[in-house]
C-alpha cells in the first residue's frame, strides 16, 4: 500500500477596529483598510448587505455609504446596496442567503472583492455563510451593530444558518478579513438589544476572568442607565477575551469541546421552543443560570457563588427562567443535549463552572439534577 501525507499551515490574521461614525467622510479607517488590502494591482469591488432593522432606524445609512465612496473611492461600490430582514428569521429561510448569492453573482463580486455586512449577529451569520460558499470564499467584512455581535459573534470565525429545525446546522469556519465595531450603532438599540449582548460578557467572565466578572458587578447599574463609555469598555474587554480564546484554543473546533458556548446548550433549544421570541442573549442568560445551579448541585460552585451569579443576571435585567424550559423538560432538554453533541460529533462535552472565573468540561449530565436546576430557577424567578 502507498500513501501520501499532506501537511501545511496557513497563517491568518484579521483586525478588529473600534471606532465611531464609520461612514462620515472624515473617518478614513474603512477606506484605508479596503484600499490597502491585498494585491494593489487588482481594482476591488465591494457589495454592501444591510440589516433592515438598521436601515429602518438610520434611514440615511445607504446615502452615507454612497457619499463616503464618492469621497474616497477605495473600491468600486456595487450599484445595489442590498437590504434584507435581520434577526433569526434571516437564518431560518434560505431565500435570504440565496438573495445575497444572487447579488454576488450579478455584480461580479469575486475572491479579490468584498462583501461588507452591517447588522446584528444573526444577519452577520447569514451573510457570512453566503460569502463563504460563493467562489469558495469571498472576502467578508463584518460591521456588527448590536452589543451581542460586537462582543462575541462579530469578532469570531463562524458563519451559519439554521436548517432541519436545528440552530446553525449549515455553516462554515471562515474568518472575516476585518471587523469594524462602530459604537455609534449602539445608540439606536432598544432596551432588550442593549441588554441582551451583556450575557455574553457574563459568560466569558465566568469561564475566563474573575476580575472581569467583578467589574461587571460594579458597572451593572451604569450599563442599565445606558452609560455609553462603560458599555464601550465592556465590549472591548469582552471581544478581547473571545479573540484570545479563539487564537489559543481550537478555533475550528476539531475536538468535541466548545468552552465559549457555556450556557448555550439549553439556550439554543430555548430559542426554538420560544419560536425565537427570546433574544439569543436572553436565552444565554437563562442557560448560564441553569448551568450555574447545576454546577452547584454537582459540588463545584458554592451556594454563595450561585447567588452571586443569579444576582448579577437579575441586576442586569435578565429573566432567569422561561416556562418553555419546563414544558416537557425531559424530552426538550434531552434533545437539546443531543443536538449540542451531534453538532460536533464524538462525546458530549459541556462547559460548566469549577468556580467563578474558571470553566471545567464534563462529558455527561444527570437529568434528575437538570430538572432540579430547572425547578430551582422556577422557584426563585
Amino acid at each position: 500500500m502507498q500513501s501520501l501525507k499532506q501537511h501545511f499551515q496557513v497563517p491568518y490574521s484579521y483586525e478588529v477596529f473600534f471606532t465611531e461614525r464609520l461612514f462620515v467622510p472624515e473617518n478614513r479607517v474603512f477606506a484605508d483598510f479596503v484600499q490597502n488590502f491585498g494585491n494593489p494591482s487588482f481594482r476591488k469591488k465591494i457589495l454592501f448587505v444591510l440589516d433592515k432593522g438598521i436601515t429602518d432606524i438610520q434611514t440615511d445609512l445607504t446615502a452615507e455609504i454612497v457619499h463616503y465612496f464618492q469621497q474616497h473611492s477605495p473600491a468600486d461600490l456595487a450599484p445595489e446596496i442590498l437590504v434584507l430582514p435581520g434577526g433569526e428569521v434571516c437564518k431560518n429561510d434560505p431565500r435570504f442567503y440565496e438573495e445575497v448569492i444572487r447579488a454576488l453573482d450579478e455584480h461580479g463580486i469575486d475572491r479579490h472583492s468584498f462583501v461588507a455586512c452591517i447588522g446584528g449577529g444573526a444577519f452577520l451569520d447569514m451573510a457570512g455563510y453566503a460569502a463563504a460558499i460563493s467562489h469558495r470564499g469571498v472576502k467578508f467584512i463584518r460591521i456588527p451593530t448590536t452589543v451581542l455581535s460586537q462582543n462575541d459573534s462579530g469578532v469570531g470565525v463562524k458563519n451559519s444558518v439554521n436548517y432541519l429545525g436545528k440552530k446553525n446546522f449549515l455553516g462554515t469556519f471562515a474568518p472575516p478579513v476585518a471587523v469594524f465595531n462602530d459604537y455609534s450603532f449602539l445608540e439606536s438599540l432598544g432596551e432588550r438589544d442593549w441588554r441582551s449582548g451583556i450575557a455574553e460578557a457574563v459568560k466569558v467572565s465566568l469561564i475566563k476572568d474573575i476580575s472581569f466578572f467583578t467589574w461587571l458587578e460594579s458597572t451593572a447599574d451604569a450599563m442599565n442607565q445606558r452609560d455609553k463609555s462603560v458599555m464601550i469598555e465592556q465590549i472591548y474587554r469582552c471581544a478581547s477575551l473571545h479573540m484570545q480564546h479563539i487564537a489559543s484554543g481550537d478555533p475550528f473546533e476539531l475536538g468535541s469541546a466548545r468552552p465559549l458556548d457555556f450556557g448555550h446548550w439549553a439556550a439554543h433549544k430555548l430559542e426554538y421552543l420560544s419560536d425565537f421570541k427570546i433574544r439569543h442573549g436572553e436565552a444565554v442568560a437563562i442557560g448560564i443560570a441553569l448551568d450555574s445551579v447545576y454546577s452547584h448541585l454537582i459540588g463545584h460552585l458554592t451556594k454563595e457563588d450561585v447567588d452571586r451569579i443569579i444576582h448579577l443576571l437579575k441586576k442586569l435585567g435578565f429573566a432567569i427562567f422561561h416556562p418553555a424550559l419546563a414544558e416537557n423538560d425531559k424530552i426538550n432538554l434531552t434533545n437539546g443535549l443531543n443536538e449540542f453533541r451531534e453538532h460536533l460529533g464524538g462525546q458530549l462535552t459541556i462547559t460548566l463552572l469549577e468556580q467563578v472565573g474558571k470553566g471545567v468540561e464534563v462529558h455527561e449530565m444527570d437529568f434528575d439534577l437538570i430538572k432540579k436546576s430547572v425547578d430551582y430557577l422556577e422557584q426563585i424567578a
